[in-house]
């Protein structure tokens, strides 16, 4: 039997203790264990899965990539199909990709393609909830709202069974908060509480004063200082005011223990130091806000963090925006996809790279898809339209076989012809990789039992 996690919690020697019990006491020293180690330990499935990954780098692709244009062209389909570019081949035999990303090509040899996602959600906001959490919407609606009563983030799922050690944010995320017409469900915890919430970082991180106030330390007060408690709680009440008032941080003012943990582990603060970093790997990475996003959850993972999504874009479309290319004519949608392609490939390869001359690929999981994928024809306004009947996700590292292609889609790219693999698939096998076990239950705000996982793994992805 699964075994069921209730939110708010604590157990220990068979007794349940409240989170704000174990605040009151200062969640430190009490029976010996850190409030860390007593959630960690009340959160333990009983048949603990052998991780293959120590954490995740979610890499949402907002609006939708086409993958005639990415990961799966058709060079022998009709004009209106195979799309604008062409093809270019990839170290795996047989396997080519989008001509647009040569560095990617030359890194097939590092990746596992999947060929054959797919679902039924053709809105913006019902798909992204899908997509970031695993788990199907109420209804495939444009007006899809945020909601307690939906499902949490990966990430605030794996902040609830899997906590970093005192002093790291399991949950980052950055440098958006994505919307179409309204917040797109499924970026927080959700029913499992504020606490659970990443630490959200809106500033962009390819700006020259990039940095997070809210983890800074005042000038006049010293690390050894902080060690009396008195100026320790004189701080948190000061920076929690802060925090109050700021999306920078959400997540961390109900929770004084995990504030002041941030602010008095150095290594963390450091994470978002991007100076520290050779300007030779910035510019590896791009000098865009995607670009430095990812170098900067790379620095979050090799930190401590467990999970951390990094969003494309905040909107669906436009100038700076996502992969929605309806097109008004052809020239605009080639002209979306020269920025759209580059930064893709430039990014997504320098993220790869940098992961493996650090000796981490191995534990740390990549994981690029959107929401949905874009139609095989052509429209007659010179782009593609919203299509998840069939698209593409690209995964690399944490234990994921290299220089494999799961899945086929048909001769047009409109549906599978080997293998489905939904969005609710996807979320098994990345808590898989992370040593969850996906049938885990948890409780929503109903006390009803929720597995975290409504799919299957997909086995064979895994080396």
């Amino acid at each position: 039997m699964s075994p069921v996690i209730m939110p708010g919690t604590c157990r220990s020697q068979g007794r349940l203790w409240s989170r704000r019990a174990v605040l009151r006491v200062g969640g430190m020293g009490l029976l010996g264990l850190s409030y860390a180690d007593m959630h960690a330990w009340a959160s333990t499935p009983s048949a603990r899965q052998k991780a293959t990954a120590r954490g995740v780098i979610f890499l949402h692709q907002w609006g939708g990539p086409g993958h005639h244009e990415t990961f799966d062209p058709k060079p022998d389909a009709p004009d209106k199909v195979r799309g604008w570019f062409g093809v270019t081949a990839t170290r795996i035999p047989g396997i080519r990709f989008g001509e647009r990303l040569p560095k990617l090509a030359a890194l097939a040899d590092r990746l596992t393609v999947i060929r054959c996602m797919q679902h039924r959600m053709k809105n913006h906001n019902s798909a992204g909830y899908y997509s970031l959490t695993g788990v199907p919407p109420p209804s495939d609606d444009i007006r899809l709202r945020d909601s307690l009563d939906l499902c949490p983030a990966y990430g605030s799922l794996v902040s609830y069974l899997r906590p970093a050690p005192t002093g790291t944010a399991t949950f980052v995320a950055l440098p958006h908060v994505i919307a179409d017409g309204s917040v797109t469900p499924g970026q927080h915890a959700s029913f499992l509480g504020k606490a659970h919430n990443p630490l959200l970082i809106t500033r962009d991180p390819n700006q020259p004063d990039f940095q997070l106030p809210e983890l800074s330390l005042p000038a006049n007060l010293t690390v050894e200082r902080l060690e009396h408690r008195r100026s320790l709680q004189q701080l948190i009440d000061e920076q929690s005011r802060l925090i109050e008032y700021s999306l920078l941080a959400r997540g961390i003012e109900e929770n004084y223990q995990k504030a002041a943990a941030l602010l008095l582990s150095p290594s963390f603060r450091k994470a978002f130091d991007l100076s520290q970093e050779p300007r030779s790997l910035r510019e590896r990475y791009g000098r865009t806000t995607y670009g430095q996003a990812c170098l900067l959850a790379r620095r979050c993972i090799e930190a401590g963090a467990r999970f951390v999504n990094v969003y494309f874009s905040r909107s669906i479309g436009g100038i700076g925006g996502g992969w929605d290319y309806h097109g008004n004519n052809g020239e605009s949608t080639i002209k979306r996809l020269d920025e759209l392609l580059p930064i893709t490939d430039q990014t997504l390869s320098a993220l790869i790279e940098d992961l493996e001359n650090r000796g981490l690929l191995d534990e740390v999981l990549i994981v690029w898809v959107g929401e949905f994928g874009r139609t095989p024809r052509i429209n007659n306004n010179g782009g593609r339209d919203h299509w998840p009947q069939c698209y593409s996700a690209v995964l690399a590292g944490g234990g994921i076989r290299r220089g494999y292609v799961h899945g086929a889609s048909d001769k047009l790219g409109a549906y599978p012809t080997m293998g489905v693999v939904r969005p609710e698939d996807l979320a098994a096998t990345i808590f898989t990789a992370l040593g969850i076990d996906p049938e885990t239950e948890i409780r929503d705000r109903l006390n009803r039992p929720l597995p975290v996982a409504r799919g299957q793994p997909v086995r064979q992805l895994f080396a």
